[in-house]
């Protein structure tokens, strides 16, 4: 069954644009955000810190995978603001505090927000018969997989 579903996510993520693809990291690192301030309002240390293991690997992939180079001043932008989340998630481990884990989902999901309205561009730009304006080897480094 493993071999299937890696199987489906790789095909999923072969359909997608480059800012699809941001989208659906970003998803994760909120839900695993999500995921660890239940568990630790639930005094679930072990798997709150694990759940915050998972969102700082989700961020640590869209910190080392930017090209500040192309990306200019955004990129640079988000290279600080990305080291900043990983900071915060540094210090939630040591303090389970919820309430920093709510800030830090607060900044993703505006952030993705963003990333949402770029997949959108792309999407209108794509051939009417179905392809994929997105060329594949801008795809490369992209993974989902955490």
């Amino acid at each position: 069954m493993e071999g299937k579903l890696t199987q489906y996510r790789k095909a999923e993520a072969e359909s997608k644009s480059a800012p699809e693809l941001i989208v659906m990291v970003y998803d994760g690192a909120i839900s695993s955000l999500k995921k660890a301030a239940e568990l630790y309002k639930a005094e679930n240390s072990q798997d709150g810190r694990e759940a915050m293991e998972k969102a700082k690997r989700f961020v640590v992939h869209l910190y080392t995978t930017l090209d500040e180079e192309k990306g200019g001043e955004v990129a640079a932008n988000l290279s600080a603001m990305y080291a900043y989340l990983i900071e915060r998630m540094n210090f939630i481990q040591a303090t389970k505090d919820i309430e920093t884990i709510n800030n830090s989902i607060d900044i993703l999901t505006n952030i993705r927000e963003g990333w949402i309205g770029l997949a959108d561009q792309v999407k209108s730009r794509q051939p009417k018969n179905g392809g994929n304006a997105v060329s594949p080897d801008r795809k490369k480094g992209l993974s989902i997989s955490v």
